[in-house]
């Protein structure tokens, strides 16, 4: 196909790492394998190193390029103290003639637009331009069924979600607990609880949508909002849902100085030996549970790669704005005192950010203690790297739950850690458990459904395909 006649697919980013990264691991996908041409509109954080890397280093600028729109002032919109929620939604909302404007400019002209969840307010701009619209969900089916089914338990559930007794049903799929619910959901009077109700909602309005999971990882779920389904039946849900994941970041082309010498030192180790703990993009710990940590991790005596950031007490997701800040080496000193000597024959102490694909793909790497955002667990998942399961914020503790006692695929702690101090005794058995222990078989399993799903006539990929023949007819129409 000639370049001036490739389709063009314009793709909408919310702020933040975790949402930039799926949207150009998918426009890379219709770029190397359905020959689209691909633009990315990110709403950019402005304060966060990590994500100006990613935006500068991606890509073919002639096939799939990003185009900054600069995150709008919202100081006098939020409080100090409104969720990351609600602060994504506000600046998406501020954002809106920013991002008409470009759609509008955009050359050739789009065919479609894809936006991620916080994004869900551009719909009716797509629609305005007569161009298809389509919402990627980049985390698994069971947050999909529990996201457009919020408004009905909104109507259905008195008083405050986390004091029911009972879990909340979802037609046709597993139901929830009342301590998984996702964090929009914890407090009902929370300004992030309106939000979520408008993105399920405005989910629906979408052409389509389209989750990073695969059928034989979620078939129950996939069914349940398909027709026929009964969630499906339940909203008179007249959209299609293509599962098109596992869709992950690839390796860096180029390497740093303290990247070569970081898998240098893994290279040394024995195989399946290490174990890598990092709480992704935003996440954060106590200082309190940053001491029981260390200390878990020596007493283990497992080697390990430890990605450190700053303590801040409060908000899990506190570094969700700032990913890759300035703190530099400093972390060491919110180390108990000794530790990094102690340990320095086993383990390597990374401050601030480290190439998380690199080290997962590592023979050397055997376990991860993962903060259980959906991109790291997919990371995990199909490196064939088992799991300690350590949810944070957002839709983790339902991922948690979904690899630990659906699938067996990782070990978690015995209270939520974001309620207690996970003690040290209790992470050394976890980290011996996930280094030691038979999940690593199951994982592989896991591992090998995933490459089948991606591969020519697999599930992932045939939905892709149909995906595109659509975009495609529409053009051609």
């Amino acid at each position: 196909m000639d370049m001036h006649q490739a389709t063009h697919l314009v793709l909408l980013s919310s702020p933040g790492l975790g949402h930039l990264i799926p949207m150009i691991e998918l426009g890379n996908r219709f770029v190397s394998h359905h020959n689209f041409k691909v633009t990315i509109l990110a709403i950019t954080s402005q304060t966060s190193k990590a994500e100006s890397q990613v935006i500068n280093s991606t890509t073919t600028p002639s096939l799939c390029h990003v185009i900054g729109i600069p995150s709008p002032d919202i100081t006098a919109l939020v409080n100090e103290n409104d969720a990351v929620v609600t602060r994504l939604c506000v600046m998406v909302r501020e954002a809106k003639p920013a991002i008409k404007t470009a759609l509008s400019k955009i050359t050739p002209r789009p065919s479609a637009l894809i936006v991620d969840i916080f994004c869900t307010e551009a719909i009716p701009i797509a629609k305005e331009l007569n161009i298809l619209n389509y919402v990627y969900v980049a985390s698994n089916a069971w947050f999909l069924a529990l996201l457009v089914y919020s408004p009905v338990l909104d109507e259905q559930v008195e008083g405050q979600y986390v004091d029911q007794k009972e879990p909340l049903k979802i037609p046709g799929c597993k139901a929830v607990r009342p301590e998984d619910v996702v964090d929009p959901m914890l407090d009902r009077n929370d300004a992030q609880y309106k939000e979520y109700l408008g993105m399920g909602s405005g989910t629906l309005q979408s052409d389509g949508v389209l989750v990073n999971t695969w059928e034989e990882f979620q078939r129950e779920h996939l069914e349940a909002v398909r027709d026929g389904g009964l969630l499906c039946e339940a909203l008179k849900m007249k959209i299609p849902v293509y599962a098109i994941g596992p869709l992950v970041r690839q390796p860096e082309s180029e390497t740093s100085h303290s990247t070569e010498s970081l898998v240098k030192w893994l290279d040394e180790q024995p195989s399946e030996s290490v174990v890598y703990v990092s709480f992704g993009s935003g996440g954060t710990v106590s200082y309190e549970q940053m001491t029981e940590l260390a200390w878990g991790l020596e007493l283990s005596e497992q080697r390990f790669v430890w990605v450190v950031r700053a303590p801040i007490e409060g908000a899990a997701d506190a570094a969700f704005f700032t990913t890759g800040g300035s703190e530099g080496d400093e972390v060491s000193k919110y180390l108990p005192e000794g530790f990094v000597s102690r340990t320095s024959k086993v383990g390597m102490v990374v401050p601030q950010w480290a190439p998380q694909i690199t080290i997962l793909k590592h023979g050397s790497v055997g376990g991860f203690v993962s903060h259980c955002g959906w991109g790291s667990t997919l990371e995990s998942v199909t490196n064939g790297v088992p799991m300690v399961a350590w949810p944070l914020y957002a839709e983790q503790r339902m991922n948690a739950t979904i690899l630990a006692e659906d699938l067996g695929l990782a070990v978690r702690p015995k209270v939520l850690p974001t309620k207690k101090v996970v003690g040290r005794e209790e992470i050394a058995c976890m980290v011996r458990e996930v280094i030691e222990g038979p999940m690593r078989e199951r994982v592989r399993e896991v591992q090998r459904s995933a490459v089948e799903a991606l591969s020519k006539g697999g599930s992932s990929f045939t939905a892709m395909s149909q995906l595109a023949k659509t975009i495609e007819g529409l053009k051609e129409g």
